[in-house]
């Protein structure tokens, strides 16, 4: 280990959180081997198990056969990058040993295998994170059959292993590359952030595609046309959907996470450096590795006191925000310890970096309960979603639009209260001492830095109980799946009511860690903004020493451009899943018109469905992925780099008043029909299944699915993809400020790329081809 001035106890600090990073990940194969032991059902439930999980394996696959080459270029590109620009002063410092061509050989290195390991530690999460979600789910239907209380722990048990993976394999990869490249770790942690970054906005689009083709699908034919209930096994598309959950909720909403996670860890260790070069106080650098090594511990707890009360029936939702708040409470205590005992000597006390970290872990509460209000089947605005329905699908589409559009404002209120609340944590630090010793160009420079390390924090302690988040995420497709299970395999009344009660569950903390998710991507991202502004004052102190001022003409046209991305994003995803829905739809009713299907003495072909919703998720990840990554280095070279600034605060505003209205507007939609669906079944007098009010709430909630599922939760990686490729290339740009031959060759290649993925994006649908033979095979 490169020691840097570290002393005994501070290394051993550092190993034991490596330590903790491998016992979590321990926690996680110790409740693997839990749920494989549990009783997997009948042989009618295993039927439905195996298509599902033969279905996420192939989605998988094909996935991973698309993104690899496009990893590889990155890669490749990622380590030339050192080449082009300075090593910075802490690879000189960390490396002197050794010439300068060694050491951008070694940092070059370095972030590519950070990216490497970013992008697979992203994938592991992902993939096994979703195997385990399938393993899990036809074990909650089994358990279901007997005991609520059974098939709650299995289901959330389940869940947790993903987000002990999530925790886990994020702290592992950070704190073994701060083992070795000391205060350089930055220089390698961008690696390994962008590269969990990209194969979170991968899985987020490719997943979101998948389960929202399926899902429209499913319900426009088989709810609406046919009268089906929502997992019935004539649908063709039912298994796809279902598989959808998994590769959409599971493993996208898994990689997302984990890549908050890194991203976080990343600016707190770029904000803590600078913060240690003007204070002297290396505290600053090892106190977030602390915090979430914390994190870890607390969540092991936390999860594992989750369960039900009763065998016949309980309140999944209070068990499990119980050990949310178990988790919290273990959290802050810890933080207040660890800051008193380590943090004590820092300027300004050890009480303000305590207070950015607990004011994080009461945002994630916080966001918890609002989405909960917006999004809940017992919240006003569901329950006014609902009333609307009597008025047809117009009302229903207005008045969720309306709770969408509210929910934005109060979220973005929140977040503007915390980075007010760092701003006031920090108010009063005795600054002008770094100026009188040159450590600092003025007094609100400093005083910047120490709130921008303050916001850092505040992420880093937002994702203390990522296991927590993780947890309730997986929850909600596992109990979804296990009641689609059981409505196939026709389970009696009280396991179904069981099932339905866990599912209702599961939406809501889908929504929640779908906020949360937002929450912390925007605070991530103001935090790489943060660090952006460092590191370009490292380069060349003059460039941005009047900061990013929108009053310049060329920094408002970065902001309107940063502004716009996000709308042209959403559009075409959203575009993608119209696209594929269509093919799905189309499908849907050829299958019904073969005679046999609806009348249950033959099944449909599931597996068109699955290749449907397969081929189409993949066909639009690379193009999505090049608009991201490409812009921010566009815009830089040709509006240099304090436009660059004005483009990245630009994304962050817009993305996050999209990404709530998108998630919460479709979630909302989503329990109004769930509350119609609970009511008793009358369509006589407009009441339940089969109801005009129940129809108007599915193209509600059809509607919604790609906003909440696709769009909304895609835009949370876009924005630190964007964030991190600034990052990058600021260097770059500031060495590099004259517009030469060579440069502008570059930019008209980039601009040509851009125009190919855009325009590759808004292709014509292509028609299905028919089956070649009869496409149903008769049921036993």
């Amino acid at each position: 280990m490169y020691t840097m001035e570290l002393t005994t106890l501070e290394i051993i600090a550092v190993w034991a959180v490596l330590g903790v990073a491998i016992l979590g990940l321990f926690y996680a194969i110790f409740l693997r081997r839990q749920i494989l032991r549990e009783d997997k059902g009948t042989d009618a439930m295993l039927e439905v198990w195996e298509a599902i999980r033969q279905g996420a394996d192939a989605y998988l696959t094909r996935q991973l056969r698309t993104i690899l080459p496009f990893i590889g270029l990155l890669t490749i590109a990622l380590f030339l990058s050192v080449y082009i620009v300075e090593p910075s002063s802490e690879a000189a410092e960390r490396f002197a040993m050794y010439s300068e061509s060694t050491i951008r050989l070694i940092v070059g290195i370095g972030r590519a295998v950070g990216f490497i390991m970013g992008a697979i530690f992203s994938l592991t999460v992902g993939q096994i994170g979703m195997r385990m979600a399938v393993q899990g789910n036809v074990r909650v239907a089994a358990a279901a059959r007997t005991s609520f209380k059974d098939a709650l722990r299995i289901a959330y048990r389940a869940g947790t292993i993903t987000g002990m993976l999530t925790d886990g394999l994020g702290l592992f990869g950070g704190t073994i590359l701060f083992i070795y490249f000391g205060k350089a770790a930055p220089d390698a942690l961008l690696g390994f952030g962008f590269g969990g970054t990209l194969l979170a906005l991968f899985m987020r689009v490719g997943g979101g595609i998948y389960t929202k083709a399926a899902d429209v699908g499913a319900d426009l034919v088989g709810k609406v046309e046919q009268d089906l209930e929502e997992d019935d096994p004539r649908n063709a598309a039912v298994i796809a959907d279902l598989v959808g959950d998994n590769v959409g909720d599971c493993a996208g909403m898994a990689a997302d996470i984990f890549e908050s996670y890194e991203v976080t860890i990343v600016s707190g260790l770029i904000l803590g450096l600078a913060l240690t070069a003007m204070t002297g106080h290396i505290e600053w650098i090892l106190y977030p590795l602390l915090v979430r090594g914390i994190g870890v511990l607390a969540s092991m707890v936390g999860t594992y006191l989750v369960k039900g009360q009763s065998e016949e029936s309980g309140d999944a939702m209070k068990a499990i925000f119980q050990g949310f708040l178990t988790s919290a409470a273990i959290s802050v205590v810890l933080f207040g310890i660890v800051a008193l005992v380590y943090m004590n000597g820092v300027p300004g006390g050890w009480w303000r970096p305590f207070l950015s970290t607990a004011v994080g872990v009461a945002l994630a509460i916080l966001i918890d309960r609002l989405t909960d209000y917006f999004t809940g089947s017992h919240g006003k605005p569901v329950q006014e979603i609902k009333d609307s329905t009597d008025g047809g699908p117009a009302t229903t589409i207005l008045s969720g639009l309306g709770v969408g559009y509210e929910s934005s404002v109060w979220s973005v209120v929140v977040i503007a209260l915390t980075i007010g609340a760092a701003i006031l944590i920090y108010s009063g630090m005795p600054v002008q001492q770094f100026v009188d010793s040159g450590k600092a160009l003025s007094t609100g420079v400093a005083q910047v830095a120490f709130v921008l390390y303050g916001i850092a924090m505040t992420g880093i302690g937002m994702l203390t109980l990522t296991g927590n988040n993780v947890a309730m995420d997986s929850f909600g497709p596992i109990a979804d799946n296990a009641n689609g299970i059981g409505e196939m395999a026709g389970l009696n009344e009280n396991a179904r009511q069981i099932m339905a009660d866990l599912d209702a569950v599961g939406n809501t903390t889908k929504a929640i860690t779908k906020g949360i998710a937002i929450g912390s991507a925007v605070i991530a991202a103001v935090s790489l903004f943060g660090s952006y502004i460092t590191d370009v004052s490292k380069i060349d102190p003059t460039a941005l020493v009047n900061g990013i001022r929108v009053s310049e003409p060329l920094v408002f046209v970065g902001l309107l451009l940063g502004g716009a991305l996000p709308w042209l994003f959403s559009s075409l995803a959203i575009k993608s899943v119209s696209r594929a829905a269509g093919q799905m739809v189309d499908e849907v009713r050829r299958q019904f018109r073969i005679p046999g299907i609806l009348e249950g003495t033959k099944k449909p072909d599931y597996k068109r469905a699955v290749t449907i919703s397969t081929v189409a998720a993949q066909k639009d990840l690379v193009n999505l992925a090049i608009i991201a990554i490409v812009t921010p280095v566009v815009v830089g070279l040709l509006l240099r780099v304090e436009a660059l600034g004005g483009f990245q605060a630009g994304i962050i505003l817009s993305g996050q008043l999209l990404a709530v209205f998108m998630s919460n507007t479709g979630g909302a939609w989503d329990n109004a029909k769930k509350v119609i669906e609970d009511e008793p079944r009358d369509p006589a007098n407009n009441l339940g299944k089969g109801s005009e009010r129940h129809k108007a709430s599915v193209v509600g909630d059809t509607v919604g699915d790609p906003l909440k599922d696709t769009a909304g939760p895609a835009l949370n990686p876009m924005i630190k993809v964007v964030n991190l490729v600034s990052l990058i290339i600021a260097p770059i740009i500031v060495q590099y400020k004259d517009l030469s031959f060579g440069t502008a060759v570059i930019i008209a290649a980039l601009i040509v790329a851009l125009g190919w993925a855009i325009t590759r994006s808004k292709r014509e649908a292509e028609p299905l081809q028919e089956p070649a033979a009869a496409t149903a095979v008769s049921g036993d």
